[in-house]
């Protein structure tokens, strides 16, 4: 009885370890909400290509900050779903709303990369403030992320927001891919702290930069071709001595990434690969071991309950039955912990292992993509 109770062990500590090590991260309730008195001027920079779902409420949304000093330029990146007007329509005359065209995709950029170049040569901004538009900020999100950058000497912040989770798939499929992203860089102070490059992440959602070192280290130009750019922006500035910090900010900015299956599979299966593999040094060994193990990432959530339902049907011994029982009910039960975080029902926690089979489908299909990116209708081959 006591060897399945100790193989369960890693299943019931980890996730309290790594709960724990999130319940310690920065978070943005903690700064002021009064803007300083000598508030440098933000430019709030979202690139948009057929977003037309989005543009309206993200528009008033961010128009409705708090903060004195800002200006909101959106990029229509070539839609043909009438972004650009619909953000026009909502800003409602607003000064403070500039919308413009991106030119021509150049070779060897990606779009959004692209677009956000293109705003920040017109932005006029001492803080660039870089943003999608599937996000939801909160009046207060400027003003607090300001105060925190200039408390901590931040050259580059990122939040961490609320993740909307609506249909059943998101429900299910989105938790499971988030745990091996957070089991992997950890919370937001291990982020925040460490000195090596390999271990930064930043929130492409949301990221606030210095106008002065975003110069200096060329900008998104530096990171054009890589499809994880807030990743390798986050890398590069660490690597260049620069302070890179990530906060959480749950109850001031929202994002709902994906509304369906198809999206989710999409969406994350261009990610993991072309920028996961920039978290291990970058040599062909390496990435080949990478292509083998990465589709295996989300399986020990699996694990449990393929353990305990071929131990019910007698298939494995009475203790591997015990292990997944010990497991599956440890992993269910911090699966609804993190849920209820996520302002999502806790019952989808018994539905974990089916995020865990949808995730290593995910994962093993941007393995075999490797570096061919399809994103938005356009084609890229990444860095």
């Amino acid at each position: 009885m006591i060897t399945p109770l100790l193989w369960s062990l890693p299943w019931v500590v980890g996730p309290a370890f790594l709960l724990y090590r999130l319940s310690r991260s920065a978070h943005l309730k903690d700064e002021s909400a009064v803007a300083p008195h000598d508030a440098p001027l933000v430019s709030v920079i979202c690139p948009a290509r057929n977003e037309a779902v989005h543009i309206a409420a993200f528009t008033r949304a961010a128009l409705a900050s708090t903060y004195p000093r800002f200006e909101l330029i959106i990029v229509d990146d070539s839609s043909s779903d009438g972004t650009g007007d619909l953000a026009r329509a909502a800003g409602a005359g607003d000064a403070r709303l500039t919308v413009i065209d991106a030119p021509p995709l150049p070779a060897g950029w990606f779009g959004k990369q692209w677009a956000c170049h293109t705003a920040a040569q017109r932005a006029k901004g001492e803080i660039l403030f870089f943003t999608d538009a599937d996000t939801r900020h909160g009046p207060e999100l400027i003003v607090r992320t300001v105060n925190a950058m200039r408390r901590r000497g931040t050259d580059l912040m990122s939040v961490a927001g609320q993740q909307e989770l609506g249909s059943f798939w998101e429900r299910v499929v989105q938790p499971a891919v988030f745990a091996v992203l957070f089991s992997t860089f950890g919370g937001g102070e291990s982020v925040s702290q460490t000195t090596d490059p390999r271990r930064k992440i930043a929130n492409g959602q949301c990221f606030f930069v210095r106008r002065t070192p975003y110069d200096e280290l060329d900008g998104h130009h530096a990171v054009r071709g890589f499809v994880a750019e807030d990743l390798m922006l986050a890398q590069q500035w660490c690597a260049a001595g620069k302070q890179v910090h990530l906060i959480a900010g749950l109850e001031y900015m929202s994002t709902r990434m994906y509304s369906s299956l198809g999206e989710i599979i999409g969406g994350w299966s261009k990610n993991v690969w072309a920028g996961g593999r920039w978290v291990l040094p970058d040599n062909a060994a390496v990435r080949g071991i990478l292509r083998l193990m990465m589709p295996l990432s989300a399986l020990p959530n699996l694990l449990p309950f393929v353990a305990l339902v071929l131990g019910l049907l007698g298939v494995l011994s009475p203790a591997w039955t015990t292990f997944g029982a010990v497991a599956y009910a440890a992993t269910t039960a911090w699966s609804a912990i993190s849920l209820r975080i996520l302002k999502t029902p806790a019952r989808y926690g018994l539905l974990h292992p089916l995020g865990a089979m949808v995730a290593t489908w995910i994962f093993a299909v941007a393995a075999f993509k490797g570096d061919q990116v399809r994103w938005k209708g356009r084609d890229y081959t990444a860095e």
